[in-house]
């Protein structure tokens, strides 16, 4: 029990510490802000906590085959600390935040090809957006978008060549997916299969489908957004990380699906070895 709840309540520090930390970085930060910075927080934090302390999780998939919820912890923190630091580094110009500032500088310039994510997302900008805010825009989608990119080759290589999520045990189908309901009708195992793909495409399409729904739909971003450093971190973060988490999910599920057909066909020859016998 005490070891549970130790483990529940540093997931939910860290959680907090997360969803906190531009507002407790980033200069210029209205007071307001912060106590609905802090708030968030304290939610977050909460959910976790509660998650992590039941026995069963309610909503949090893959909770016993880590780390696949530890790298999209890694690929969020990793991105909001990059450019929370970076943007920090026109009022207080010190050793991290200039490292992270090139970091974010040299992301934002290899991602900013043409037909990449990055280029629709500049492309949403406003006609008068002046350089600084275009220089910040680009920064956030290039390190928010790479991230996600090598959260998704980290993950494949625990998948591919690490063998997860086998390597840590058995494995639970139903306790690591407690939001796919098994009864819904019909075999679970092309139902893993269909749930994967379309996640894995729509995961890869995302980022390109919302700037372009931006630009059809408002013409630009909002003020709020370019000219609002944490509200910029927060958006390019989401718009990043979602679709990447979409397609580790995919990858997840056609791996258990995987598993399944695997010890099928070996129930399957044992039942026929015992026949013959």
């Amino acid at each position: 029990m005490f070891a549970q709840i130790t483990s529940a309540m540093t997931r939910a520090i860290l959680m907090a510490v997360l969803v906190a930390t531009p507002a407790l970085v980033l200069p210029d930060i209205t007071s307001d802000a912060q106590q609905f910075a802090f708030i968030c927080a304290f939610f977050a934090a909460a959910l976790v906590f509660i998650e992590y302390f039941s026995a069963y999780p309610s909503i949090l998939e893959f909770r016993f085959a880590p780390p696949f919820n530890r790298i999209r912890f890694a690929t969020v923190f990793f991105s909001v600390f990059t450019l929370s630091s970076a943007f920090t580094f026109g009022t207080s110009s010190n050793l991290v935040n200039g490292v992270m500032h090139a970091l974010a500088s040299v992301l934002g310039n290899m991602t900013d090809v043409p037909y990449s994510p990055v280029r629709l997302v500049l492309l949403t900008l406003p006609v008068h957006a002046d350089g600084e805010a275009f220089s910040y825009v680009r920064m956030a989608a290039g390190v928010s978008y790479m991230t996600s990119i090598l959260s998704l080759v980290l993950f494949y290589f625990f998948v591919r060549v690490l063998d997860w999520p086998t390597r840590n045990g058995a494995f639970n189908v139903w306790v690591n997916l407690p939001l796919f309901d098994p009864t819904a009708g019909g075999d679970v195992l092309p139902r893993l299969i269909r749930d994967g793909r379309v996640n894995i495409v729509l995961g890869f399409l995302l980022p390109f489908i919302f700037p372009a729904l931006v630009e059809l739909t408002s013409g630009s971003l909002g003020p709020a957004l370019w000219s609002d450093p944490q509200t910029l971190i927060w958006t390019m973060t989401i718009w990043a990380f979602f679709p990447a988490s979409m397609v580790m999910r995919g990858i997840a599920m056609l791996r258990v699906a995987n598993m399944i057909d695997q010890d099928r066909r070996r129930a399957y020859a044992e039942a026929q070895n015992l026949q013959h016998i």
